[in-house]
């Protein structure tokens, strides 16, 4: 039970469904519940302030931008080199992997840049859900949040079960299947049991609810010896690997140019961990120094290592040689290194656990959030007082993930994963173009609503003219210029829209509208080439969302907010209604 204490206490509305009855009266209400909730926005006092304190205590800040750098070098280098570069290569670009990565690196880098403004003007734990509340309302908010929550549990699932795969050949095995528990009767891709994986997500779990800066430490201690293990891989693949396997059996891209931007889209989930860092803006000490530092600092890093590992992997082997499952063990027993196999085995072991240990962090502090805006129940809410850790959150995440990587494959989950996250970022740049020049900057709305659209449209055009090679003479530079003019056009419209109203000491990104139209762009393209079956999963998940959203998020948050507003008015105490700008003063609560 909460108590808002500002003066007077007064109590809290009640937000659970408690009887059938009062819950199908509940329902009865909706249509009128989302005309006021669908668009409900914050300010980023409010996210600062109320929402933050609704955990009952404050996270701990302990965090330095070396610590965010580390974290993030950690999250995106495991997932990204061990587990997608061997599908990849085999499958879609060949030996221009590199230039996959290279694609998706700009992508993300720009992805990146919005983040880190957001994250700078509103330092809370929940990423991408609170920027896109506080610009575009709670649903848009949600939308986003419920996806990365979705993209982290199953990546985390699917990179728990490489470590398996990775630590077979550490020990010598050369099957990856070794070590796992196969049952007959189970579909296909899930009849696979993977009880280390399942060890491995529990011990990951129990650290994380102890402490954050002790698993800070550990990420960044692991990603020391992670990147001297990443540069004894790219200088043997490189010095002792051969360049005609680069051009050899169908050239450098045996799929064409298609093959290299399917690639891209599907190596984006290797970028993921920098969203993680976000999420970490609550325990930084310095957020406005240390976010810039330690988001665009990780991808740039980050970008650097996949292009030379991705070149070292494709000069060791002939690209249609690379094995699927652990593609790095088993480039070195290609070319008779068996003992460096099983050093690769055990460092790629070490890497994956560094990478699972970051978004496990910030997994847990999205549905922290989640359940502070009452989008689901308040319990996942609750601060630890003592470790000022998300508990609750983090051992139901662990939960589920440990459940999905006992049996699902990796290859069953990647596409999705992928077009959720490239749907979120997507989002995230049209609402920093929207919040620097409509909300910040007090111009028309209408004119960065329209610019957003033409912007989407003429990207979407693009994309399609791209797959369809009867339309390519025509719509690429059709549409291509059309989202440079309006670009160009926006900018000048809006020349007088920039630094204006803020402070000189905060950081933004610079060149807008540039950087975020050109995520927009290259994140509507790369969505464009996943397949069909990607958009299949994603609309099921979309419908389930959205049906929770309705029959739960959308009342709960109705009781907890504009009930709680009328309880204040008519008790003479502060109106924290929504959607207000006036600053409001912080207030304590207490969970008792």
């Amino acid at each position: 039970m909460a108590a808002i204490a500002n003066n007077q206490t007064t109590p809290p509305p009640n937000t659970n469904f408690c009887f059938l009855p009062d819950y199908l009266h509940t329902l009865s209400k909706t249509p009128e519940r989302l005309r006021k909730r669908f668009l409900a926005t914050w300010t980023p006092e409010q996210e600062l302030n109320q929402m933050r304190l609704r955990s009952g205590a404050d996270m701990k800040r302990k965090l330095t931008w070396y610590d965010l750098i580390a974290l993030g070098i950690g999250g995106m280098l495991g997932v990204g080199v061990f587990v997608t570069t061997g599908p990849v290569a085999k499958d879609k670009s060949g030996p221009a992997v590199l230039v996959s990565y290279i694609i998706a690196g700009i992508s993300a880098l720009f992805s990146s840049l919005c983040y880190t403004e957001f994250s700078i003007q509103i330092p809370v734990a929940g990423g991408a859900f609170s920027y896109l509340r506080v610009t575009f309302g709670e649903f848009v908010g949600y939308f986003a949040g419920a996806n990365i929550l979705m993209e982290y549990v199953l990546s985390n699932a699917a990179v728990a079960r490489s470590f398996t795969e990775y630590l077979c050949t550490a020990f010598g095995q050369e099957d990856p299947n070794a070590w796992r528990i196969e049952v007959d009767g189970l579909m296909k891709g899930y009849n696979m049991l993977d009880f280390p994986a399942v060890a491995l997500i529990v011990l990951l779990t129990l650290s994380l609810c102890r402490s954050t800066k002790e698993s800070s430490m550990l990420n960044f201690i692991m990603t020391i010896f992670h990147v001297v293990f990443f540069g004894f891989i790219i200088v043997s693949g490189i010095c002792y690997g051969d360049t005609d396997n680069l051009i050899q059996p169908e050239g450098l891209a045996p799929n064409g140019v298609k093959g290299i931007i399917d690639g891209a889209a599907i190596v984006y989930f290797s970028y993921i961990g920098y969203d993680s860092v976000s999420t970490m803006a609550e325990e930084i000490k310095n957020p406005s120094k240390s976010l810039p530092l330690g988001i665009v600092g990780s991808v740039l890093i980050v970008s650097l290592i996949y292009c030379l590992m991705a070149l070292s992997l494709c000069m060791m082997v002939p690209y249609n040689k690379i094995s699927s499952s652990a593609s790095f063990s088993v480039a070195f027993q290609n070319i008779g290194w068996k003992w460096a196999s099983n050093i690769v085995g055990a460092g790629a072991s070490l890497g994956i656990v560094a990478s699972l240990l970051v978004a496990m962090l910030g997994q847990a502090r999205y549905l922290c959030v989640f359940g502070r805006a009452r989008l689901v129940p308040s319990w996942f809410a609750k601060v630890h007082p003592k470790t000022g850790t998300p508990q609750n959150a983090t051992i139901f995440l662990g939960f589920c993930q440990a459940s999905i990587a006992l049996f699902t494959e990796l290859s069953i989950v990647l596409e999705m994963i992928s077009i959720g996250t490239l749907l979120v970022f997507y989002l995230v740049a049209n609402a920093l173009i929207y919040h620097r020049y409509a909300i910040k900057n007090n111009n028309p709305p209408i004119y960065t609503i329209v610019f957003l659209l033409i912007l989407s449209s003429a990207s979407i055009g693009f994309s399609i003219s791209w797959n369809f090679t009867h339309l390519q003479k025509w719509g690429l530079p059709l549409f291509g210029v059309c989202v440079i003019a309006a670009t160009a056009i926006f900018q000048y419209l809006m020349r007088f829209g920039g630094r204006g109203d803020r402070p000189d000491q905060e950081w933004q990104v610079p060149f807008m509208p540039w950087p975020a139209a050109l995520s927009i762009f290259l994140n509507v393209f790369l969505m464009a080439t996943l397949r069909k079956l990607s958009y299949e999963r994603f609309g099921v998940w979309t419908c389930m969302i959205t049906l929770v959203y309705m029959l739960y998020g959308v009342h709960s948050t109705y009781q907890a907010e504009e009930i709680e507003t009328q309880s204040d008015e008519s008790g003479g105490t502060r109106d924290h209604c929504l959607n207000s700008n006036v600053e409001q003063p912080k207030v304590d609560i207490q969970v008792l």
